[in-house]
C-alpha cells in the first residue's frame, strides 16, 4: 500500500510548504482528532496564478485546477499539523467558496477539482461531506478557496 505522499508525487505533485497567513489566524486548529484548517486560496509559490471571478476573467475550467492547489495547499497546512498523511483518517467536510459572476451556477464543479484530489491522495477516506460556495469576492481577489476538517489519529 502507498503513502499518501507517494499519492501525491504519482500524480506529479509535491505538497508544498504551508502557505503562510495573510491575516490573524494560524493554517490549522486542533481539537481531539480533529483538524480543521483554515480557507487555504491556490498560491504558488507566494503568488495567485489567477484572480478575478470565475465566469468573467477566470474559466470553470481553469477555476477546477486552481480549486485543486488550494486543496493541496489545504494539505500541507494538515501535514504540517500530524506529521505524515497516514495519520489522517479520513477527510469528514470540504467547504469550497467560489467567486462568481452573477450568472455563473457552476461552483459543484469547480470545487470537484479540491474533491477529487482528496479522492486520489487519500482514496476513499477522501471521500467527503461537502458545501460548493458562490461568494462576491475572496482575500486577494482569489477565484477559490478551500478549507476542510479532517479526523486524525
Amino acid at each position: 500500500m502507498t503513502t499518501p505522499e507517494e499519492r501525491v508525487r504519482a500524480l506529479g505533485l509535491e505538497v508544498p510548504d504551508v502557505v503562510p497567513p495573510v491575516a490573524s489566524y494560524v493554517p490549522t486548529a486542533r481539537t481531539g482528532n480533529l483538524v480543521y484548517t483554515s480557507g487555504q486560496v491556490p498560491m504558488v509559490d507566494g503568488k495567485l496564478p489567477a484572480t478575478g471571478k470565475v465566469g468573467a476573467e477566470v474559466s470553470e475550467e481553469l477555476a477546477n485546477e486552481l480549486a485543486r492547489t488550494a486543496a493541496l495547499n489545504a494539505i500541507a497546512a494538515l501535514k504540517a499539523e500530524v506529521g505524515e498523511l497516514s495519520r489522517v483518517r479520513r477527510i469528514v467536510k470540504v467547504v469550497g467558496f467560489v467567486a462568481s459572476a452573477p450568472h455563473f451556477t457552476g461552483q459543484p464543479k469547480v470545487i470537484n477539482g479540491a474533491s477529487d484530489l482528496l479522492a486520489e491522495v487519500f482514496g476513499d477516506a477522501g471521500r467527503h461531506a461537502r458545501s460548493a460556495v458562490g461568494v462576491a469576492v475572496l482575500p486577494l481577489d482569489a477565484p477559490v478557496e478551500v478549507e476542510l476538517i479532517a479526523e486524525v489519529e
